[in-house]
């Protein structure tokens, strides 16, 4: 580790990547921003270059990944509770940690740059705190290996800080794995930001195209494509032929529509937003199968005008999924992409494990349950429901089938590697799909496929 003295950068201003990633991680720590939607727009509002840009995505994103770590780090060094800190100063101290320990940013740097910036943001006696406490926080180089070391201390604990990820969801991770290694391997890829996968729209871009401008095939899905591309400069992507998805998400839409048969004519998606499915899906069912009709259903008004932006408006209605009654007709598919904790693409979200708690459970399981129902009530005999979520807990997972089955009789549970185009890849031995990131390199989807026999 860089040994240079810490002599505080003395500047008319703050480095500017380091602002907008202070106002992003305040606005998501402070406001409740979600980083995914709040980052664009403060980037589309700055001059910073593209260097910039990256430096300050890295940051921001990973301070809220790894906040739980940094804020050990900072609680062995102050003298009072860490609650007593001013907000401030504490995503302040978050940034400067996470330059130290996680990035390649020289110490001395990372401290001076970031009591500059706590000059501008905070006043120069908060500065001096931040700077105090960064220079003995970085001092310390073993303050996590210490930790790691300690028999004494509880195993779960540790990888919480570790590896920056609250109890209950390891706990919830092993529930499923049943094996420490996978869950650390788990956690340590939860950490790591993805690389965009591209979605190549059947009938409008071909995977070739894709691959001209640059990337690599990825090996789950058809139409997959690895970016090493701004996504801007993919022609498909710009002309709205192809778009952003990832390749778990994108198998979930192939099963289920591999699940088609000469009868399979009516189509809803009942919780389409944002509409990545919903657009492979519609587009796949326009390609191959013109005379099938397709219906994207979302409620909230934000996230329909998302899936207005990928499929045909003349195809989207705004319904309460639980209330079948307002569709007035009755599908031979349908999908349910329920909302869910979202435990399975922690990665892409860095806040989402800190807002999640095991209380939104509570929410989350009577309407997944209602969302099946509803399905259930406007589906033809002989008709598919495809349940699927981007969480692998169990509760949200084989629990809500298991009580579906119980709940419907005539309802019987299909062997997913019949329909899937990756064969047996992530199968369960009882016929679900459940997806790991550590494992296949995708959002941990899950996905059960139910037929309605009678």
């Amino acid at each position: 580790m860089n040994s240079k003295p810490f002599k505080p950068f003395k500047r008319a201003k703050p480095s500017p990547a380091r602002l907008l990633a202070f106002d992003l991680v305040t606005q998501v720590n402070r406001g409740g921003a979600f980083a995914n939607l709040r980052l664009p727009e403060l980037l589309s509002e700055s001059n910073l270059e593209l260097r910039d840009r990256a430096f300050a995505t890295e940051l921001s994103y990973g301070t809220l990944r790894m906040q739980g770590k940094h804020d050990y780090a900072i609680s062995k060094k102050i003298d009072r509770a860490f609650e007593e800190l001013d907000e401030k100063v504490v995503d302040l101290l978050r940034l400067g940690v996470h330059q130290i320990f996680e990035m390649r940013v020289p110490v001395h740097a990372a401290v001076g740059e970031t009591v500059e910036l706590a000059r501008a943001v905070a006043g120069e006696s908060k500065a001096s705190y931040v700077n105090a406490l960064l220079r003995s926080i970085a001092a310390d180089t073993e303050i996590y290996l210490e930790l790691e070391n300690d028999a004494e201390v509880d195993n779960l604990f540790k990888l919480s800080i570790l590896y920056s990820h609250p109890t209950w969801i390891i706990s919830a991770y092993f529930d499923q794995l049943k094996d420490w290694d996978a869950v650390i391997n788990l956690l340590k890829i939860n950490n790591v930001a993805p690389s965009p996968h591209i979605v190549a729209w059947p009938g409008k871009s071909t995977v070739a195209e894709i691959l001209e401008v640059g990337g690599e095939k990825l090996p789950i899905g058809t139409y997959s494509v690895l970016s090493n591309h701004l996504p801007n400069e993919y022609p498909a992507i710009k002309d709205k032929r192809a778009g952003i998805q990832d390749m778990g998400s994108q198998l979930i839409a192939e099963i289920f529509y591999q699940t088609k048969d000469e009868h399979s004519l009516s189509w809803l998606d009942l919780c389409a937003g944002p509409g990545g499915k919903a657009a492979l899906l519609n587009n796949l069912l326009a390609t191959e199968i013109p005379s099938a009709h397709f219906k994207a259903n979302e409620p909230s008004d934000h996230r329909a005008e998302l899936v207005a932006r990928v499929v045909p408006r003349s195809k989207i209605v705004s319904f309460d999924g639980r209330n079948f009654e307002d569709f007035g007709e009755t599908f031979d598919r349908i999908l349910i992409d329920a909302p869910c904790s979202g435990l399975g693409a922690l990665r892409r979200r860095p806040e989402a494990r800190w807002r999640r708690s095991l209380n939104d459970l509570k929410e989350l399981l009577p309407l997944q349950r209602e969302l099946i129902d509803s399905a259930y009530e406007m589906l033809n005999v002989d008709g598919i429901i495809g349940f699927a979520t981007c969480s692998p807990l169990l509760a949200e997972t084989k629990g809500q089938i298991l009580d579906a089955l119980y709940r419907h009789k005539n309802l019987q549970l299909l062997n997913i590697s019949e329909f899937s185009p990756a064969g047996s890849l992530g199968v369960n031995t009882d016929g679900t799909l459940q997806l790991w990131t550590h494992l296949q390199e995708s959002d941990s989807m899950f996905m059960a496929l139910l037929k309605r026999t009678s």
